[in-house]
């Protein structure tokens, strides 16, 4: 399992960074993928162990800017062997349906859309095209506990993630011929920057409290989820959704 060609969308930080890394470190060769953190990216990449990793940018919304981003990838890496759509947004601010406006209510919902669940559907085509031309690959979709147990603060989050999981399910019969897999980890918290201010003072130990384990994931462990999922061994898991919520939610 060393040589492939990676992307992971929103990887200069976060779950992502620690999916490139983890699969830098397998011996494969990555693309950083970022929106508009080129220092972060650089870091990012000048930290890989190994040869061969580059760095594009586009917005994931930019149904344009993404066909350019994955052909670059995929020219400059010499192929695309696995995706990660990992780019998401948990919304610009909370938008609990009781207390925005109806303008509000709509802009959250249309950039949470675009980016979550339509920028990831984007990238999977694109993405596609050239793992047919390579007779297979792996795509491994973010998604979250929220899908399941509901966001009531940020619905549009909570709805993107449901969207993504119902997509990757559809593709992954659709794919199946192709030799392509697609599969799913749904974390719950994390500690990330994104949900770092979630994370602080009171409200910040009810959400660690949730799980049994009296914390939050660390990156490295939705990674190592990852790259087990875009191995080899993963093709029987194909259409597989992984919690990895500590226990924090249980669903059936």
């Amino acid at each position: 399992m060393t040589n492939r060609k990676i992307l992971v969308t929103g990887s200069s930080r976060g779950i992502g960074r620690a999916v490139a890394e983890a699969f830098a470190r397998a011996g494969d060769s990555v693309a950083i993928h970022h929106r508009d953190s080129p220092d972060l990216a650089a870091e990012v990449l000048a930290g890989l162990p190994g040869s061969g990793h580059v760095v594009v940018q586009a917005d994931i919304a930019d149904p344009v800017a993404v066909r350019v981003m994955v052909d670059e990838a995929a020219a400059r890496l010499g192929g695309l062997d696995v995706l990660v759509n990992n780019a998401a947004s948990y919304g610009r601010s909370p938008h609990p349906i009781a207390d925005v406006s109806y303008q509000q209510w709509q802009a959250v919902w249309r950039d949470t859309i675009d980016l979550n669940l339509i920028g990831a559907a984007n990238v999977t085509w694109c993405a596609v095209q050239h793992m047919i031309a390579g007779g297979g690959g792996r795509i491994v979709n973010v998604s979250s506990r929220g899908a399941f147990r509901g966001e009531p603060g940020q619905p549009a989050y909570g709805a993107s993630k449901a969207g993504l999981n119902a997509l990757g399910q559809s593709l992954a019969v659709a794919l199946a011929p192709h030799n392509i897999t697609v599969s799913a980890v749904a974390p719950g918290f994390v500690q990330t920057d994104m949900a770092a201010a979630h994370l602080q003072g009171e409200p910040g130990a009810a959400i660690r409290a949730q799980s049994p384990f009296g914390r939050v994931a660390q990156p490295d462990e939705i990674a190592a989820a990852v790259l087990y999922l875009a191995s080899p061994e993963a093709l029987w898991a194909s259409g597989a959704i992984l919690d990895l919520n500590g226990a924090s939610y249980l669903r059936t």
